[in-house]
């Protein structure tokens, strides 16, 4: 053993590793979540000997305090849980903590090097929260819990922005892949592997061009040269780059049109008016916007139909009702 960290005063229920830092997080019970600076112990070998004669000279210099060890301590303390903290996890790449608690809350902490501070509070779980790590790519957050669901959160928005539910079991603890779109969560019946988004985007072709979405823009590939150029802005669909949630791209050669149809918001589709060759023109697209589960054009160019539900109503590119 290397060192003992002592400070909580309840069970420890988690602790973890700052992926570039020489930092630990630990989850008590007692409420509270520490930050532990350990770049003391970096400099000792695993039996515990110093590594170097600048080491062995730092400690005679240095003696460890009476009651304890200079070779670790808490640079922070989290207070705000009202009951037991279940986990903790750092942001891969930003000074962000979160943490789950059994006050069925999920937390979100920033820290610098003289303090860290609570800066906001995700609410949505109904019972213990088990689980929470940060999207390894994403401005997500993922949580899991007793009460049977796997939430998901937009870390700007502080909201859920999908649950996936599970009738009999409760859930316990979410491991992301380092490198691929998996996640694995631990519930009361065993494992369960899942992704977040389908990994194949939405496109639609025209000639020896190939529309597609990537970084919040609408591109176009030609496939005879390789050209990529950017075409126009679109929205953000839901949490997430903005491709996540696509579902369907369809392009109107005569009208210069684009119809996208997302998951976003319990479905939806866009009309996207694209800009004239060689416009290079900023600022927000010209749209239309409405809901629904599908879309798709109609025999006469002008007019996509949209199919809500059961229900189905052709529309103008001028969001007007076609005489049927």
């Amino acid at each position: 053993c290397i060192a003992v960290l002592t400070g909580h005063n309840h069970y420890v229920m988690c602790a973890q590793f700052h992926p570039k830092e020489d930092l630990v997080a630990s989850a008590s019970l007692d409420q509270t979540v520490r930050v532990w600076d350990i770049s003391g112990l970096r400099k000792k070998t695993v039996a515990g000997a110093p590594a170097s004669v600048a080491d062995l000279h730092d400690r005679q210099n240095n003696p460890p305090d009476l009651f304890g060890s200079s070779d670790y301590f808490v640079k922070h303390v989290l207070e705000g849980h009202d009951r037991g903290v279940n986990w903790v996890s750092f942001h891969p790449s930003l000074p962000l903590i979160v943490s789950a608690a059994d006050d069925r809350q999920v937390k979100i902490w920033r820290m610098n090097d003289s303090k860290a501070w609570e800066v906001d509070t995700c609410r949505g779980h109904f019972h213990n929260v088990s689980c929470v790590i940060f999207h390894p790519r994403q401005e997500l957050i993922i949580s899991n819990g007793e009460d049977k669901t796997i939430r998901v959160w937009d870390m700007q928005k502080r909201s859920g922005v999908q649950t996936i539910r599970r009738e009999h079991d409760r859930f316990w603890v979410i491991a992301a892949h380092p490198e691929y779109n998996l996640f694995a969560v631990g519930h009361d019946s065993g494992l369960l592997v899942f992704k977040l988004e389908r990994e194949r985007p939405a496109y639609s072709g025209h000639d020896n061009t190939l529309f597609y979405v990537k970084d919040r823009h609408l591109r176009a590939y030609e496939l005879g040269t390789s050209k990529d150029v950017p075409v126009m802005p679109v929205r953000r669909y839901g949490a997430g780059s903005p491709q996540n949630n696509m579902r369907v791209m369809s392009y109107n050669h005569a009208e210069r049109a684009m119809l996208i149809v997302s998951g976003a918001d319990g479905g939806s589709y866009e009309l996207y008016q694209l800009p004239a060759d060689g416009d290079q023109r900023g600022g927000e697209p010209e749209v239309t916007r409405a809901s629904g589960k599908c879309a798709a054009w109609v025999a006469r160019p002008r007019d996509p139909g949209l199919a809500k539900a059961c229900a189905a109503s052709i529309q103008t590119l001028k969001d007007e009702n076609a005489p049927k």
